[in-house]
């Protein structure tokens, strides 16, 4: 069986400087992609227009040049699967709901915040507030009653989802138990993150999704989807992920570490990347490397499972 070239993206949000975090997924996203000559692709996750500033695109664009981690399909290179940033694929979503609407997948949900996140309501393994599925089955009449505007809810199958994720191995998820009927929809109109991010992957034809340990989890409502939309699922690598000396992970607040300021400490990204390939465990030794020259020493099989504590560079 002939072996599909790989086409693996960098899906940031431009809500902020990319901090050490953010520069970690985007390397080692990148050598994946550039160790088996597979083609990359760029995204701006820009769907929150009011968190997301035109200042931090420009940024994102100017941080990954610096760190030379170029790509083949993106924001200022176009490609055949625009366009690229999220904020200008909207008739894509609309498509999808609508497609999901038809299989009568779909529910209006009129919770306002306080119950979604009332103390009684269900949790999943992490933490997570679950939806319990209170309008699930609303009749017409107590729709038509409601005068919120509604957000939109997907009907989470109540099965196992199994797969095996590229470092961290077999997997096995229920949809419903992990997120309940998951969020497709806002209120105010903006589509959620997991409709995004599946009907992107499917028509850009992604095929390998690099992205942090935390949205593990994640991968059972998109794996729904993409068997909804009749597509083939890209393949799952999580990472770990990069901590603080107390333990948060790192965030777009934790300035010191973000890329304005490592920028203004070097001159060369060499130190940034040689310091993040030694804590990942690909690099035996720290010392300044290239993103180019440490294509060649990329592997999955080195790259440690536990998150990385970050005191400094």
């Amino acid at each position: 069986m002939t072996r599909k070239p790989i086409r693996g993206r960098f899906a940031p949000s431009p809500s902020g400087r990319m901090h050490l975090g953010n520069v970690f997924c985007a390397l080692i996203s990148w050598l994946s992609v550039r160790a088996e000559n597979g083609t990359m692709v760029l995204r701006i996750e820009d769907l929150d227009t009011a968190r997301c500033k035109e200042e931090y695109t420009e940024q994102l664009l100017d941080d990954l040049r610096f760190l030379g981690l170029d790509y083949d399909e993106g924001e200022g290179v176009g490609g055949p699967c625009g366009p690229y940033r999220q904020s200008e694929r909207q008739d894509i979503y609309r498509e999808a709901l609508s497609f999901l609407t038809e299989k009568q997948l779909v529910y209006p949900c009129y919770c306002s915040r306080d119950e979604l996140h009332a103390p009684s309501a269900p949790h999943a393994s992490d933490g997570r507030v679950l939806y319990s599925g209170t309008c699930r089955d609303l009749t017409t009449e107590q729709r038509a009653a409601k005068t919120r505007s509604p957000a939109y809810r997907l009907k989470a199958k109540d099965d196992d989802v199994v797969f095996t994720d590229g470092h961290y191995g077999p997997q096995r998820m229920n949809v419903r138990e992990e997120w309940g009927d998951f969020l497709i929809r806002r209120s105010d109109g903006m589509f959620a993150y997991q409709l995004a991010v599946s009907a992107d992957d499917a028509a850009m034809g992604i095929t390998q999704v690099v992205r942090g340990r935390d949205l593990l989890t994640s991968v059972a409502p998109q794996l729904q989807l993409f068997e909804l939309f009749g597509e083939m699922p890209p393949s799952y690598y999580h990472i770990p992920m990069l901590l603080a000396p107390d333990g948060r992970r790192l965030s777009k607040r934790d300035r010191d570490l973000d890329m304005g300021a490592l920028r203004e400490r070097f001159s060369s990204p060499e130190p940034i990347i040689g310091h993040l390939l030694y804590l990942s465990g690909i690099l035996p030794c720290d010392e300044p490397i290239s993103a180019r020259d440490a294509v060649a020493m990329f592997s999955w099989d080195a790259l440690c499972r536990q998150d990385i504590v970050v005191r400094q560079i």
